[in-house]
């Protein structure tokens, strides 16, 4: 076995693990980056597309805009269609000029991955068999086997669990350290990945057909969601379905059909852990807390987290100050809440102004009062804007 030793280990390559281990080198602060994926599998996993205002503010604080958001497309416009109408909202203007930018996923990753390797950092793919020990001492360990079967341990003084809700980092916690919250939104989507033009403005749909939704994730690429039953059976959504469904509940008889390039059912559903700490170990985006894609929070709430942890580590290096390392968790387990609040309004708001049946007649137009208020209010717009471009 290969014994090693570092300040910071981080369990996965995700956005919020590349997040985090950039801002540490920027800090002058060594870490190594483990992950168990191939390069080329995380660089291509598509999910998230929205970047926030304050994101994007974060990564220019850190001398990182030029490499990682040049070319992100800038849309300070949100469409509403309802039954079929278009409703424009100006999101960046009734947010004093700060918008949120289009960014999928895996251009993010790609040019984190790029950025971290230019700087030398260390990040390992293909780590097998990864193990965390010893997470309540000075010195915790993570050991793993890498692709040629060679066996590493790592000493550090602290690991970052950035390897999503599935990953060993929250596993690794004993049992009855961690208080955990879940909802079940009782609600199904259908994603579809295709290649489709983009839209004009990023698109929420509502009608008595049920709610859709139209997200552009690159220059010639889509993203599409279908409300659905929650047991929803992905063999039953054929091309056919597809393009017929989309077409109707969008209000577009001429969406012209691309290839599909890939389909799933999403979990509609909501988690968090408290404390997002157990020792020496931090927990740090989707292995801490799950959102519902609504309101394109998830990546936000990732990049946070790793730049308050990245703060927080380079206080406890730097100046021997770990407070910040204690508020760690209540810091952003307060940002957290707060857009899981944002994500169930927008939930209830789009879900159940759509088929009566579906929600029930009354919270029906309970829904189609919200959604009608963000065109007659203005303090209602004000406040959405705030919300959506990240400042609220």
């Amino acid at each position: 076995m290969l014994h090693e030793s570092t300040t910071v280990v981080v369990i996965g390559a995700g956005p919020s693990g590349l997040t985090l281990a950039n801002l540490l080198r920027t800090a002058g602060i060594d870490c190594v980056v483990v992950e168990r994926q191939t390069r080329t599998y995380v660089e291509q996993r598509q999910r998230a597309g929205v970047l926030e205002w304050r994101a994007a503010q974060m990564f220019e604080e850190w001398g990182l805009a030029g490499r990682v958001l040049q070319d992100a497309r800038v849309d300070g416009t949100q469409e509403f269609r309802i039954d079929g109408v278009p409703h424009l909202l100006e999101v960046a203007e009734r947010a004093g000029g700060r918008y949120a930018r289009i960014l999928p996923q895996q251009f993010l990753v790609q040019r984190l991955v790029a950025a971290f390797l230019e700087d030398k950092g260390d990040l390992r793919f293909e780590c097998t068999d990864v193990r965390l020990d010893r997470l309540d001492t000075a010195r915790p360990t993570v050991t793993y086997t890498d692709a040629e079967g060679e066996q590493h341990r790592i000493e550090a003084d602290y690991m970052a669990g950035c390897d999503g809700f599935h990953g060993v980092s929250r596993r690794s916690v004993p049992d009855g350290e961690l208080t955990t919250y879940t909802y079940d939104h009782r609600i199904g989507w259908f994603t579809v990945l295709a290649d489709v033009p983009p839209p004009r403005h990023p698109m929420f749909a509502v009608s008595t057909h049920g709610f859709a939704a139209h997200f552009p994730r690159g220059p010639r690429s889509s993203r599409f969601y279908l409300q659905c039953p929650m047991d929803d059976d992905l063999s039953g959504w054929t091309e056919e379905r597809i393009w017929e469904q989309l077409r109707l509940r969008l209000g577009e008889p001429a969406l012209p059909a691309g290839e599909v390039l890939e389909k799933a059912v999403v979990e509609m559903r909501s988690f968090v852990v408290d404390p997002m700490s157990y020792g020496r170990l931090f927990l740090v985006g989707d292995a801490a807390h799950i959102i519902t894609p609504m309101g394109g929070k998830g990546m936000n709430l990732a990049v946070f987290d790793a730049e308050t942890l990245a703060k927080a580590i380079r206080s406890a290096v730097r100046d021997g100050d770990e407070q910040p390392l204690r508020d760690y968790s209540a810091t952003c387990l307060d940002r957290t809440w707060s857009f899981q609040e944002y994500s169930r309004w927008m939930t209830e708001m789009l879900h159940d102004s759509g088929d009566p049946a579906t929600a029930g007649p009354f919270l029906h137009r309970i829904a189609r009062a919200r959604l009608k208020r963000l065109f007659t209010s203005d303090h209602a717009a004000g406040l959405f804007a705030d919300l959506q471009a990240g400042i609220g």
